[in-house]
Order: structure tokens, then C-alpha cells, then sequence
């Protein structure tokens, strides 16, 4: 599709991506048919990895450029686009801000603001559609609260969309549902200008079916074949002095009883589950989500049986990255790349989606998926392969 031209001689479903980080949801994008025209991200690493693998990028911060250039021509001359040629403007605009991970500071953090960058590109573009992704964390955040004018932040976000002229569908989707080897839910919004039938992709793998292609991909299948793992995450004695008496798929509760206060220090009488401390992953089950430091103390991404981290490769196999795909910058640099991205696999799923709904091949256009919880499901199956 990619040598495909339109009338305007412009490569066929030209896409401007914003805040692009790696490119999870660009490459998802191409991959389904779309041309991603310009990619833009304020961090420098970023669009040093976007450039490394020959794509075109804009490096600033969204605020700034838009303060200088508010009709957008910047992104549309390096796209070599017109408006009237733009087929969707997609992004995710930083989400810490929104995280149940994080503090939730929401519109308070400066993070949590770049969501209106992103409205005012597409009220000034104008594209037939528009992708906008985030955290679930979105859907629960307020604005103005403990005030009489507390209203829910997505409510604000759909509305601006409205008065943009766009209609929208929006859910919480879990990549797991589209081939990826990952528990990881993120808040999709889709944005048609010209109110065609778009909806959110339905699920092309599930936790148990009869054909084990349509079934959840499991860790093992993703990296067991990976030669070279290449640099991880370094650990400290502590956490390798206890990670090492913990088997695959187990945490601090495989501990021997007796050290399990002391492995476990101040957390051990704290609350909620810890079910990160002194982790280590399961080949026959779905990756938790990646974060972005997977050496961290309740957060630990274990290798299933080596005394490691996963590494920088096997996270971008996780994420469905193309093995020769380029990362630049520190390993803190790259981990936080991956970690941040947007599943490929899912993006896929959305570009599909669009390329469906724009060549009138779509067939399922009532059905819309609203998110899902089956998620917290974990294998039971006894049918699953086991790697030796």
C-alpha cells in the first residue's frame, strides 16, 4: 500500500502522528496500510530512534510549536501535505499525569495538558479521522473537584471533539485481545469528520478458544526463540540475593517463610497485593505491562528462570517491535521508549479499523466493543505448551 498515490500525488492515507515516542503506533498503522507522513516528539531520543529508522520527525515540544505556528504549516510542509489530504492526525499525549501508577495529578501536572495540543491540531487540520490514545486512568480523572463544577475529564475531552464537528466512539481496550503477548489497557478515542460508522476493533484473541491461533499469546512465544537477549535492567544484591530462590510465574510469596519479613522490609505489613516484589514472569502466560524501569522494587519484571530483568530486545518483541527496528539512547532510554508505546499489534488493529471504514469494507459497523475486564483472567488451561 505504501507506493499507493492519491489524485494529489501524496502517498495514499497520509497520517501526521504526534508525540510519537518509538513508534509502536505508527509502525501498528503502516502495518495495516496507512502512511505515517511526519512523525513529532519533544523527547530528543525519540526522535533520534524515529530518524535512525528512516522515518521523518519533528523534534520540540507540541506547545511551543503550535504557539509559533498555530495554523500548523510547520507539520504539513515537512509532511508535504495539504490539509484537504491528511487522512487521520493519531498521538497520545503523555499520560503520567492520568496513571493509577502515578500521583493522578491530572490537569494539575502539566503533562495532563497536552490533550488540548492535540484538539487544536485537529481542529485546524481538520483530517477524516483521528486517533487519540491514553491510559485508562483518563476515564476516572475530574476537573474542578470538590467543587460544584466537578465534571469528569473525558466528558470535556468528547465534548471538545463534538464542538470540533467530529463524531467519536471510545472505549478501554486490552491489547492482550489483539495478538499481543501483554496485559496492557489503554483509552482509544476515534474521531470521524465526516460521521462514517467507525467503531473500536473487536477482539481477534481470547483467553480460551478451539483454534490456538486465536488464543492469547503468551510470553514464551514471544522471546523464548531469542537468541541474544541482549543488556537488561541491572538488580540489586538484595533483590538478586531473593529473586534467585523464586520460581517461574512466582513473587515474594514463594519466599521461604521464614525470610519473607525480612526480604520484604517496610512493605511486608503494607496493603494491596505487592504482587510485583521479587517477580519473576511466566512463559506460559501473558507479560504484565511493560513499564518503563522494570528493575523497580514493586514493580519487577522478572526473567521466568534467569537471574535478570527482561531485556531492552524482549520487551520490543513484547510490544510486537520488528527485531531490526533501532532504538537510540541509554538503556534507561530505550526501556522507556519501548515501555511507553503503544502495542503493535493493537495499532494494527485500529488501522484496519480506519482502512475498513474509508474503503467501505467494513461489516460489523453497529457492533462496538466498550472494553473489557477479562484481563485479570489468568491461565488455568493445562493444555498450554510448557517451554524446556
Amino acid at each position: 500500500m505504501k507506493n499507493v498515490r492519491s489524485i494529489t500525488n501524496t502517498p495514499a492515507f497520509p497520517v501526521i502522528s504526534l508525540f510519537s515516542g518509538g513508534m509502536g503506533l505508527d509502525i501498528g498503522l503502516e502495518k495495516a496500510g496507512l502512511n505515517i507522513a511526519i512523525s513529532q516528539d519533544f523527547d530528543k531520543w525519540c526522535v533520534e530512534t524515529i530518524r535512525s529508522n528512516k522515518h521523518k520527525a519533528i523534534q520540540g515540544d507540541i506547545r511551543e510549536l503550535l504557539e509559533s505556528d498555530p495554523s500548523c504549516k510547520f507539520l504539513l510542509d515537512e509532511a508535504c501535505l495539504q490539509k484537504e489530504d491528511v487522512f487521520a492526525v493519531v498521538g497520545g499525549p503523555p499520560c503520567q499525569a492520568y496513571s493509577t501508577a502515578g500521583k493522578r495529578k491530572g490537569e494539575d501536572d502539566e503533562r495532563g495538558q497536552l490533550y488540548q495540543q492535540f484538539i487544536h491540531v485537529i481542529k485546524e487540520v481538520k483530517p477524516r479521522f483521528f486517533v487519540m490514545e491514553n491510559v485508562k486512568g483518563l476515564c476516572s480523572m475530574l476537573i474542578d473537584k470538590g467543587t460544584v463544577f466537578e465534571r469528569p475529564l473525558l466528558d470535556e475531552i468528547l465534548k471538545e471533539f463534538k464542538q470540533a464537528g467530529y463524531h467519536t466512539v471510545h472505549g478501554v481496550v486490552d491489547a492482550v485481545h489483539y495478538g499481543t503477548p501483554q496485559f496492557r489497557e489503554r483509552l482509544v478515542i476515534i474521531g470521524s469528520r465526516d460521521k462514517e460508522a467507525i467503531y473500536l476493533p473487536m477482539p481477534t484473541h481470547f483467553h480460551f478458544h478451539q483454534n490456538q491461533n486465536m488464543r492469547w499469546k503468551t510470553l514464551g512465544e514471544a522471546i523464548f526463540d531469542l537468541k541474544d537477549p541482549g543488556s537488561s535492567a541491572s538488580l540489586s544484591p538484595k533483590t538478586l540475593q531473593y529473586l534467585k530462590l523464586v520460581p517461574e510465574g512466582g513473587n515474594w510469596k514463594s519466599l521461604p517463610q521464614n525470610i519473607v519479613e525480612e526480604a520484604m522490609g517496610g512493605a511486608y505489613n503494607s496493603g494491596g497485593g505487592k504482587v510485583g516484589f521479587y517477580r519473576r514472569l511466566s512463559f506460559d502466560e501473558p507479560s504484565p505491562t511493560l513499564v518503563t524501569t522494570p528493575n523497580q522494587k514493586a514493580t519487577l519484571l522478572g526473567h521466568p528462570r534467569e537471574l535478570r530483568t527482561l531485556s531492552v530486545k524482549e520487551y520490543a518483541r513484547i510490544q510486537g517491535f520488528p527485531d531490526d527496528w533501532v532504538f537510540k539512547g541509554s538503556l534507561a532510554n530505550c526501556y522507556k521508549q519501548i515501555g511507553n508505546a503503544v502495542p503493535i499489534p493493537l495499532a494494527k488493529a485500529i488501522g484496519e479499523m480506519l482502512m475498513a471504514v474509508a474503503l467501505g469494507t467494513s461489516q460489523v459497523h453497529s457492533k462496538r466493543m466498550r472494553g473489557t475486564s477479562v484481563h485479570k483472567e489468568m491461565f488455568t488451561n493445562t493444555e498450554h505448551r510448557k517451554y524446556s
